[in-house]
């Protein structure tokens, strides 16, 4: 899902933007945290600094999936993020490879992720229970 989308502050290191209003994104951003290690910030786009250095983005499109702010400035969403997040953790750099290499790969990852990021409500329900 990648995009074009830049922004004229870009962080010093990679930033994931999550929905911090929601249980099922916290936990995931809490789990990719700890994968990820201090390699990645991590912040709700509640969060007034998240508006203050990124205004290229409405709270509307940070609430659509998880974005990955780069410190070049650019921007991918969804599934991409999430790969581009654990590789920069030094951790599961295969998901990325994948993504990139294989084209089934990206399109069924982007397909789950919207999948997901549709039913979050209910998957959050479920994931508490597991």
């Amino acid at each position: 899902m990648s995009t074009v989308l830049r922004v004229a502050s870009p962080p010093p290191k990679p930033r994931l933007i999550f929905d911090g209003d929601c249980g099922f994104c916290r936990r995931w951003a809490a789990r990719l945290r700890r994968a990820t290690g201090d390699a990645v910030d991590y912040l709700p786009f509640q969060d007034e600094t998240v508006a203050r250095d990124h205004p290229e983005f409405s709270r509307e499109k940070f609430g659509q999936a998880l974005h990955l702010i780069l410190p070049d400035g650019s921007v991918c969403s969804g599934a991409e993020a999430v790969f581009r997040s654990l590789a920069a953790g030094g951790v599961h750099r295969w998901l990325l490879w994948c993504y990139r290499k294989i084209p089934f790969f990206a399109g069924l990852t982007d397909w789950m992720y919207r999948q997901v990021a549709a039913r979050r409500q209910f998957l959050s329900k479920l994931d508490r229970l597991l």
